[in-house]
């Protein structure tokens, strides 16, 4: 039998202060986007033209039940992104 590839990966909660990735929060967490590592400049510039840019709040609303989209709410509209898009962007965790 081949391994499990549904498997539920258990994140640890950012603490108030630590810094990370977008795709580390949990549902309910806040965080201030620090910058982004993206080495796809299409997908760079679609997530800026969305509001994600530097210095903005995001909450993390509620996630997928396989883990994938994310809702996040940001600029007062929410909005979905895949977690490989998400772990290209540092974030700072404020809440």
């Amino acid at each position: 039998m081949g391994e499990n590839t549904n498997r539920r990966i258990k994140r640890r909660r950012l603490k108030v202060g630590e810094e990370g990735h977008l795709s580390d929060l949990r549902p309910g967490q806040e965080c201030v986007v620090l910058a982004f590592h993206n080495d796809n400049a299409a997908l760079r510039r679609r997530l800026l033209d969305m509001g994600i840019t530097k210095g903005v709040e995001v909450r993390v609303k509620k996630i997928a039940p396989l883990g994938d989209p994310i809702d996040i709410e940001l600029r007062g509209y929410e909005l979905c992104l895949r977690r490989e898009d998400m772990q290209g962007i540092d974030i700072r965790c404020s809440k």
